[in-house]
């Protein structure tokens, strides 16, 4: 796998994300226990375990392009990447913030996310079929 390929980036993404959310995991068991209230950790735990899921989503986009070549496998692995900003993010700024205004690109970063499974899926089943 060469540098320049996109299974290259998406594994380099997806391991960065995925070590990101491990650190922001930590720092929300540990650090913000007793700083936010119930509510805020319960927003800031899912933008992490988000983060988590579609971290590891980008390993399987890597493999899918990989073995597929397929353009719709790339666009999959920029939504993943593009909900894990708009997603986690706001959720994060939500929590720590208490910019609350920034909950409105939540859903667009979920619409990203269920935009990327469709691709993962989409690509998976064309290249199943003879």
């Amino acid at each position: 796998m060469q540098a320049s390929t996109p299974s290259f980036r998406f594994a380099c993404f997806g391991a960065l994300f995925a070590a990101a959310a491990v650190a922001a995991g930590a720092f929300g068991a540990h650090a913000l226990k007793s700083i936010l209230d119930p509510a805020m950790l319960t927003v800031y735990e899912t933008a992490a375990r988000y983060q988590m899921y579609h971290a590891l989503g980008l390993f399987v986009v890597a493999w899918l392009s990989r073995e597929t070549h397929s353009p719709l496998a790339i666009k999959a692995g920029w939504l993943f990447c593009a909900g894990i900003l708009l997603f986690s993010g706001s959720l994060y700024l939500v929590a720590l913030a208490g910019i609350k205004w920034m909950g409105a690109l939540t859903p667009l970063g979920g619409v990203s996310f269920i935009s990327g499974w469709a691709c993962v899926a989409w690509t998976a089943w064309r290249a199943g079929r003879p």
